[in-house]
């Protein structure tokens, strides 16, 4: 207990003395020119495409988790595509003018990121946050998973190391060394940090908004993968399979159902066995669900970005050493049916639906059941049921035609290449978007007078006339009595208020306090206009106010004359 306290506190002080860094190193670099940072930029990313592989193997080697294949295409993905996408940006100083509206865009940066880091994603997730922070001239100190600190570390090592040889200030980057839960709240709470980047479990993601910082946090993903009958089957399990698989299925936007339209349902089950992916019996289905799901509820880690192999040996049998993907049909979507939840592993619930409608509902279903706002995945010809799976499902990345793992990311689609996606309100975050360095700078605006303010109050008060003379010609066909007089008509308004508010001097009883107090006494003819400063004179000066038919009353000083006696009707 003990020694678990030090570590703590250790972990603390460390958070607090990279934030500060964090900050002393951020007042510099909020003062670097485009060209700057995008030097930066461009060495960060060169340094860590030279080191992808081994960065690949390291988190392999101490997470235990994913493909050393796959992950330094994830690697290489963040450094190469991410870094193209994010160099053209525009992220310091003016970025956007519009002319016509006489309106200038500078970007301003957010300060001090604190980054949370998954065991699924270590490394290419530290790439593509640190490239996003620094881009907008952020600093940001990092929090890695505790399986997975080592290979998480040395990538932001690569990277601090080659941002200084392009001339970036001391501190920008900062990796906890010492990591544990209280070190991580503590670098989300701490007045230093500006904003947060959470990318793990729900848990987290939670802890992050509610720290009181502003936080891009990620939902889970509940995939499924709608295979429709006017789909290229071959095509379509080839891309479903490739999303599965890829580095064991750790990525938050793999495929995790297979919805299939009946009239397609043998041949998509022929080809999964030629892309040799396992069909379980119902026996092999029921020992696999017991190790998908823990007792107590919930996914069992054990089996998270393992090979189907070891999956199927702690399950209790055995599969081939061909095999890619376990595949099981399920019976049901919730709690009591585990294949049907996330499963970050290369396991494929199946379900065969009789028709796009009764498909459609079963992926709702699916994205109801852990995934609502991610991704949802429609293998179709049809550009009707595309547009209204498009149009009308509740996931924020619809994939067509393409894996989802790869094109929910930008790998295989045009939606804005990133390691961190977020799922819109459906799934509890503050956006949808992929998030890009855009989403990590302030953007204030220098707005020059387009209009005089002299010119919008004339035309105010030409559309209130305009308003007045339509009321009046309304009143006027109702009410035959009406002049049809604007002038006339406000003051029988007021001298209809004056009626109902006070009693004419000349019907008061003798014995009114008003008429008998010696500290009123009228005050010369009656007046053609009234205001609240008129009013509260009348009201120090122990005066009355004479109006009559013609009198003018403003809102302000019948309100000031409330109660107060005040008016005498001629």
């Amino acid at each position: 207990m003990a020694e678990l306290k030090d570590l703590d506190l250790l972990s603390v002080q460390e958070a607090r003395i990279l934030l500060e860094q964090a900050a002393r190193s951020g007042e510099a670099l909020s003062n670097f020119t485009q060209e700057q940072v995008d030097r930066i930029i461009d060495e960060m990313a060169r340094a860590v495409r030279k080191e992808a592989g081994n960065l690949a193997h390291l988190a392999v080697q101490e997470t235990g988790r994913g493909k050393v294949s796959d992950k330094r295409i994830k690697n290489l993905f963040a450094a190469v595509d991410i870094y193209n996408y994010i160099s053209h940006l525009k992220t310091c100083g003016i970025i956007a003018e519009n002319k016509e509206k006489k309106v200038l865009d500078i970007a301003v940066p957010v300060g001090v990121v604190a980054a949370i880091i998954p065991t699924t994603n270590p490394t290419s997730t530290t790439i593509f946050k640190i490239l996003a922070a620094l881009k907008g001239r952020n600093t940001i100190v990092i929090s890695p998973h505790p399986q997975a600190v080592k290979c998480t570390s040395k990538t932001a090592r690569v990277m601090y190391q080659a941002a200084l040889k392009a001339g970036a200030p001391e501190g920008c980057i900062g990796c906890l060394e010492n990591v544990t839960s209280k070190g991580t709240t503590e670098l989300m709470q701490n007045q230093v940090t500006d904003m947060i980047l959470a990318t793990g479990g729900p848990g987290l993601v939670r802890a992050a908004y509610s720290s009181g910082k502003p936080a891009f946090g990620v939902g889970p993903g509940n995939v499924p993968a709608f295979i429709e009958r006017t789909a290229n089957v071959k095509k379509s399990v080839r891309d479903i399979l490739g999303g599965k698989t890829f580095d064991n299925g750790l990525l938050c936007s793999s495929e995790q159902a297979i919805v299939c339209d009946l009239p397609v349902e043998e041949a998509v089950l022929a080809e999964l066995k030629d892309n040799h992916a396992y069909l379980l019996d119902d026996q092999e289905r029921i020992m696999l669900e017991r190790v998908i799901q823990l007792p107590q509820g919930g996914l069992n880690t054990d089996i998270v970005g393992k090979s189907p192999q070891f999956i199927a040996d702690l399950a209790g049998f055995s599969v081939p050493e061909d095999v890619v993907c376990l595949v099981g049909r399920a019976r049901g979507v919730g709690p009591e049916y585990p294949l049907s939840m996330e499963k970050l592993s290369p396991i494929l619930a199946f379900f065969a639906e009789d028709g796009w409608k009764a498909s459609c509902e079963r992926c709702i279903e699916i994205l109801n059941f852990g995934g609502l706002g991610h991704t949802l995945a429609i293998h179709s010809e049809d550009e009707e049921i595309i547009m209204e799976f498009g149009l009308k499902k509740p996931a924020h990345r619809i994939c067509v035609n393409t894996s989802s793992t790869h094109g929910s990311v930008g790998m295989t689609t045009g939606v804005p290449p990133s390691m961190t996606l977020g799922c819109g309100t459906p799934g509890g975050n503050i956006t949808s978007d992929n998030i890009t360095p855009l989403h990590l700078i302030n953007i204030k605006r220098l707005a020059r007078e387009t209009r005089p303010i002299d010119e919008i109050v004339f035309d105010k008060v030409k559309d209130v006339g305009a308003v007045q003379r339509s009321q009046l010609s309304e009143e006027k066909s109702v009410n035959p009595k009406s002049s049809g007089n604007l002038r006339e008509v406000v003051r029988a308004t007021i001298e209809e208020y004056v009626q109902e508010r006070t009693v004419p001097m000349k019907k008061r009883p003798i014995s009114s306090p008003v008429a008998s107090s010696p500290l009123l006494r009228e005050d010369g003819p009656a007046k053609g206009f009234v205001c609240e400063d008129d009013v509260r004179l009348a009201v120090s000066n122990g005066t009355r106010i004479v109006v009559n038919t013609r009198t003018i009353i403003t809102p302000s000083a019948r309100d000031a004359a409330e109660g107060q006696n005040i008016f005498i009707w001629k």
